[in-house]
């Protein structure tokens, strides 16, 4: 990790008023230009893809790629940078990276397109390298998703150019001081030549740093020497957040610019276009612009985005028709089931085939088959959609909240035939995202509308419009069959299910010792737009695995812990999370009546989970009051922000569990609002505990994603043992009304 042919090289400039610069210069051709005026703004500035600032005012700033949507990012990505550079944490800020080709993630592109390629031979690296450099430029790879940052930007990134400034600091003391580097020491700041009694801050020799060689390999700390990294420290998002001054999405504004506001409302019918509309009461309404018909959506332009909503649900529209207007939750199901009926037990197509599944079952002492079903679920997020954009002389502006800035750069430069180049992404707090802020649907609104009015407009979707316009999580049915020997071990495994949103394993048992097993895939059409929900394929494969081992444990008549402990003999990491969640909660200890616990195990995004949670059926419907949750990340950069992820995919994962599900009527979606659409509220919250095992410090895994999986199946294993009731489809409360 530590060898910078992996990454290039480290390059250093000097600012206006001496301030170092170091980053990763990846190949020729950058835009130099454009990056110097976005971070750096100066005649004589040097400066190369930077990723941190030291200013003379002994600021030090890490530039991020990545976006802050509650997940803790930025300051996770600043602590490992800080770390290396041995900085005083006080002394340490985050500035958003600019939305350009210059600041693309590499690593992120590289581990999900080929991860096989991150441990290439040294003298391949330089050849990989540039390839997913300009694989990222070309895919616009700026993207914060998959629980990526830590494990990318932040090993492969922040902590060399922290460690690279580092070396560059010592080396200009050392030739101010006349002493040699190795005798120079660093911490908090501070550059100390203990023999002399010298002492510096780094911003007294940020400008005689920027002058000095850049090092190759800056060698880059053990565990053991860690002194932020794995440390709770303040997150840095927080203050303003707290204080109201962060400016999300929705807040944006432009200087010496007075906004308009739009609404919109799109076909309910994917692939409908407008066919008519009257909108004479509407244009009579108070405060309306302009009435709009975009043909694939209708927009109102108004002084309040209120008057536009109300005047908006005051035009009489109808659609054009398409095949799935016939098309009915009931029907969807059926369509799924005639795939699965027609894979029978050995058609699809094959993810993992080892041994002899089909006939290791037929021979088996003991067989079940089940069947697990799951809906759409809509992300709803709690910041509505939204985008302020503005076209003028040939070039648009946006400020929104999104995951992939250049991604929406381009879509937006591409609908109003621009170059890329002249469409300007402005970053800003996103309220929410789970993955559906990485579409680009409404920034090309947005940006439409702004360039048929001709002035700045800012668009809010409205929350029916969020949930009946989603890139939903795809409904799914997964079918199973296993066989079991005579001491209830499972011999067989052959599983195919109709849904594969993401092919990154969520659908492997490899952990759990099976001799033979079979997954497959079996295609099913659907006609809703689908994407990525957090934990993705993970959230539907978790509650499907999990639920059937549970199911073989019981059939067993074993304990599902000790259950699946016996087949995790040969992945001990996996043990170890499920043994430890196991203590936490004094798995076996004696429950109250009408209350039991349940245990699942999933891991995703490179990172063990464990949990178990207990449920209370004393009022006829299962009420979740307590969830133990254990965590094997490789190593974690910040526990209170890990814990606090943990503790968000538990409430996200328990909402989608209880409530989310999104049913067709007519080919469009039935529900529009919270009213029908339900969160988790605070008085159904469970207490939650967490820990985690570093187990790894070399490989981290993700922490925004990995905790939602496994909640879903530990409450309906729970519900299981309290009632005999096995919960095989989701949403959980449908079956208690």
């Amino acid at each position: 990790m530590n060898k910078w042919s992996r990454r290039g090289f480290i390059g250093a400039g000097l600012l206006t008023g001496g301030a170092l610069v170091v980053g990763v210069a990846i190949r020729p051709g950058n835009p130099i230009e454009k990056l110097k005026g976005d971070v750096a703004p100066g005649a004589d500035e040097q400066l190369i893809n930077a990723w941190v600032k030291i200013g003379p005012d002994h600021r030090i700033t890490a530039i991020v790629p990545h976006c802050e949507m509650g997940q803790g990012a930025h300051t996770a990505l600043a602590q490992m940078l800080a770390e290396e550079l041995d900085a005083d944490w006080a002394d340490v800020s985050v500035m958003q990276a600019p939305a350009n080709g210059a600041y693309v993630v590499p690593d992120a592109a590289r581990a999900f397109v080929a991860a096989w390629s991150v441990d290439a031979p040294n003298w391949l690296e330089p050849t990989y390298n540039g390839l997913f450099t300009q694989i990222s430029k070309l895919g616009d790879v700026m993207i914060t998703g998959g629980s990526s940052s830590v494990r990318s930007t932040g090993q492969h990134t922040m902590r060399i150019a922290g460690a690279a400034a580092r070396q560059m600091l010592i080396a200009a003391a050392a030739e101010t001081w006349q002493v040699p580097a190795a005798d120079i020491t660093t911490e908090n700041g501070k550059l100390v030549h203990k023999a002399s009694g010298k002492s510096a801050r780094f911003g007294d020799f940020a400008e005689a740093a920027s002058k000095q060689a850049m090092p190759q390999t800056p060698p880059l700390k053990d565990a053991a020497a860690y002194k932020l990294i794995g440390k709770s420290v303040a997150r840095l998002d927080i203050p303003a957040k707290v204080n109201g001054t962060a400016q999300f999405g929705i807040d944006a504004q432009i200087p010496g610019q007075k906004l308009v506001y739009a609404a919109v409302k799109a076909p309910p019918v994917p692939g409908a276009k407008v066919a008519s509309m009257n909108a004479d009461a509407a244009r009579s309404m108070i405060g309306i612009t302009k009435i709009l018909n975009m043909k694939d959506f209708v927009a109102v332009v108004a002084d309040s985005y209120w008057h536009a909503q109300q005047a908006l649900n005051a035009i009489d529209i109808s659609y054009t028709s398409t095949d799935g207007d016939a098309l009915d939750s009931a029907g969807l199901g059926a369509r799924f089931k005639k795939a699965l009926d027609k894979a029978g037990d050995t058609g699809g197509k094959a993810l993992a085939d080892e041994g002899d599944a089909p006939a290791a079952f037929k021979a088996a002492a003991k067989q079940l088959k089940a069947d697990y079903q799951v809906p759409f679920v809509a992300h709803a997020a709690m910041e509505p959609l939204n985008c302020t954009a503005w076209v003028r002389d040939g070039q648009c502006d946006i400020w929104t909240s999104t995951q992939v800035p250049l991604m929406a750069r381009s879509a937006v430069a591409k609908a109003l035939d621009l170059d890329h180049d002249r469409v300007t992404v402005h970053q800003l707090y996103l309220g929410g995202g789970f993955g559906r802020r990485l579409e680009t649907d409404y920034t090309v609104q947005a940006a439409r509308i702004a360039k048929d009015i001709g002035q700045p407009v800012k668009m809010i979707w409205s929350r029916e419009e969020d949930i009946r316009q989603d890139f939903y999580r795809p409904a799914d049915i997964s079918r199973f069959s296993a066989g079991l020997d005579a001491k209830g071990k499972p011999i067989s495994w052959n599983n195919a299910f109709t849904q594969l949103n993401d092919p990154a394993g969520a659908w492997d048992v490899a952990h759990y010792d099976i001799p033979n097993r079979l997954i497959r895939h079996a295609e099913a059409d659907m006609h809703l737009r689908f994407g990525s929900l957090r934990s993705v394929d993970h959230s539907q494969q978790g509650f499907f695995i999990e639920s059937f081992i549970d199911e073989l444990a019981h059939e067993a008549g074993q304990d599902p812990f000790a259950y699946r402990r016996d087949l995790l003999g040969a992945s001990p990491r996996h043990k170890a999370v499920l043994e430890q969640v196991a203590r936490m909660a004094n798995w076996g200890e004696k429950l109250p009546p009408q209350t039991a616990r349940g245990i699942a195990l999933v891991k995703s995004f490179g990172t063990i989970v464990a949990e178990i949670a207990e449920v209370d059926m004393r009022d006829g419907k299962p009420r979740v009051t307590k969830v133990w949750c254990c965590a094997d990340a490789g190593y974690v950069v910040n526990p209170d922000g890990f814990a606090a992820q943990m503790e968000g995919g538990i409430i996200y994962g328990l909402t989608t569990a209880l409530y989310s599900g999104i049913t067709l009527t007519q080919g469009g979606v039935t529900q529009s609002n919270f009213h029908d659409y339900q969160m988790l509220r605070m008085p159904d919250a469970p207490e939650i505990k967490t820990s985690f095992i570093n187990a790894d410090s070399k490989t981290l895994g993700g922490a925004g994603e990995p905790g939602l999986p496994p909640i879903a199946p530990a409450v309906t294993n729970a519900i299981f043992a309290a009632t005999g009731k096995r919960i095989r489809a989701l949403p959980i409360l449908q079956h208690f009304a």
